[in-house]
């Protein structure tokens, strides 16, 4: 599966599942960790785990495995498919590591570009 198809895939997971604020940063010209950052936050501990295992089983039923997971039992949830990574947070974690801030000299990619295709 390609890059343009995996960010794809995943936000349109999240979307389903009703994640909120869901970017896609690019960050291949400014690290060699990821090609992609998607980024979304989910409504309480439990939304933000069933958003990960969602993606994480949409991708598996298409043969994509994640390289490793992390977080599970916290306000953060990482999942790395190595080119792209995701992070899904509850708000308040969200606000407080602030990717968003961290990485502002990256390109966001059009989200609403992926929900209508």
């Amino acid at each position: 599966m390609n890059n343009s198809d995996l960010i794809k895939n995943i936000i349109k997971t999240l979307d389903d599942k009703k994640a909120i604020d869901i970017k896609a940063i690019e960050i291949k010209e400014l690290t060699i960790v990821a090609d992609c950052f998607i980024i979304a936050s989910g409504t309480s501990s439990t939304h933000v785990k069933a958003l990960a295992g969602e993606v994480e089983d949409a991708l598996s039923k298409q043969g994509v495995e994640p390289l490793h997971i992390e977080g599970r039992a916290t306000g953060w949830i990482i999942i790395d498919y190595n080119s792209v990574i995701v992070h899904i947070f509850q708000r308040e974690s969200r606000e407080y590591y602030n990717l968003e801030r961290l990485w502002q000299d990256a390109d966001y990619l059009d989200v609403d570009k992926f929900l209508a295709e």
